[in-house]
Formats: C-alpha cells, sequence, structure tokens
C-alpha cells in the first residue's frame, strides 16, 4: 500500500523518533510510506478552542494534503480523533469524507486493516499501558494497542489499575484547572509506579509527556515511551 505519514504537531517538534518508528514498522510490513511535505497542524487547538474559522483552512490543507493515498496513518489518537469526529462537522464535503475515511490510528490500522498483530518487534522489558481518553472513548481502540504489546518478543505486559481513567492532560484543561489536573495525574503516577513497570507505554505522547512529567518529579524510575517505538525494536 502507498500509505502517508500523518506525523501530527507535537511528534514532528518534539518525539520524531515516534514518527520513525511508524515508517519503520510498516515498511517491515512491505508498504511504501511517504511523508507529504505540505501538511500542518489538523486545527484541534483552534477548533477545540472555539476558533472554528481558523481551523476551516487546515481543514482544507488536510483534504489537499492527503488526497491519493491508500491510507493516512497517524501515531496520535487525538489527531485522528480530530480528523474523523470533527473535520465532518467543521466542513462536510465528498473529499473530505473520502480522505477521512482512509485515516486511522496506528493499530487500528494494523490489527483492522492489515489484520497484524506481530510486526516481528524485540523489547525484554516490563510494559504497562495507559489508554489514552481519545483512543479510549472516540476511536474506540479497544485492546488494539494491548494486542500489538503481547505480542512483542521479550515483552511483559503489567495490567494498569484504573487504566481508563483519564491523566489529568487533556490539553488546555491542565492550564486552566491545575489543581484538578494535578491531583488526576498524581493518581495515575501512582498506579503506573505500583505496576513496577520499567516503561508506561500509550498512543499519545502529549499524554506521555504529561505522566512523565509527574513521575519525572517524583524520581519515579519508569520511562514514558510511545508504543510505536516498541513496536519498532528489534
Amino acid at each position: 500500500m502507498r500509505i502517508a505519514l500523518f506525523v501530527t504537531c507535537v511528534n514532528d517538534l518534539m518525539f520524531p523518533d515516534t514518527g520513525k518508528a511508524v515508517v519503520t514498522v510498516l515498511e517491515r510490513l512491505g508498504h511504501r510510506v511517504e511523508f507529504p511535505l505540505a501538511q500542518t497542524c489538523c486545527g484541534q487547538m483552534h477548533a477545540n478552542s472555539g476558533y472554528r474559522a481558523e481551523a476551516l483552512p487546515l481543514v482544507a490543507n488536510f483534504v489537499t494534503t492527503f488526497s491519493g493515498y491508500d491510507a493516512i496513518v497517524a501515531p496520535s489518537a487525538s489527531c485522528v480523533a480530530m480528523v474523523r469526529e470533527s473535520y465532518p462537522r467543521l466542513a462536510p464535503s465528498p473529499e473530505l469524507t473520502s480522505v477521512v475515511g482512509r485515516t486511522y490510528e496506528l493499530s487500528e490500522f494494523l490489527v483492522d486493516e492489515l489484520g497484524v498483530t506481530d510486526v516481528g518487534a524485540r523489547f525484554p522489558h516490563r510494559v504497562t499501558y495507559h489508554p489514552t481518553c481519545h483512543g479510549l472513548r472516540m476511536l474506540r481502540l479497544g485492546d488494539r494497542p494491548r494486542r500489538l504489546l503481547e505480542a512483542v518478543e521479550g515483552l511483559t505486559l503489567s495490567p494498569l489499575s484504573g487504566a481508563e481513567e483519564c491523566c489529568g492532560f487533556g490539553g488546555t484543561f491542565a492550564l486552566k484547572n491545575p489543581g484538578v489536573s494535578g491531583a488526576m495525574l498524581a493518581d495515575k503516577c501512582a498506579a503506573v509506579v505500583s505496576t513496577s513497570a520499567e516503561y508506561l507505554a500509550a498512543a499519545d505522547n502529549s499524554c506521555l509527556t504529561h505522566i512523565g512529567g509527574g513521575l519525572s518529579r517524583s524520581s519515579a524510575p519508569v520511562t514514558p515511551i510511545h508504543y510505536a517505538q516498541i513496536l519498532a525494536s528489534r
């Protein structure tokens, strides 16, 4: 398949190794991956903050940039949820529908479209997995990321208590409600530490950054990592 990497802003600017990991996994499975240079922010921050008019040009650019690919794959449940759930309400059109229908978060693309759970990875470490809110509640990823992690050679997956509880990030929520966000973060960090895992995996680096900050401030010996990077490991 001819696949476009929709890298997203956070990954492009702060976690480029996550985007590279997606390419590694898909190319290992025999697919052609391209990086459209015209891609920009998906407009999630604008739309969620009430700036619909400012988001519309970004929606249009997404459609133009990613048209013609067999699939558009991103390592971010949050941004894929923006494209799949919010775009049709912002600017419905046949062209948009076609592109939106080919946009996937990595785990659902691997499991549902390619029928793959074992991607040939090896990661001999104890890992726990946090299902981020957009993936859990909007994309309904379910156990797809966990199934991929369970198939990784050498990996021990530890269950996370209260896994489905929000970590307290929520984009601007953490800025507008720092007290509540901090309390939610403290609960999540305590649950992560109790697993005795070496690594905390998730489908969104934004949430991993939030949790990772809490773990770092308490000197917890747990490293946040996007699950795509685990899948890319050999």
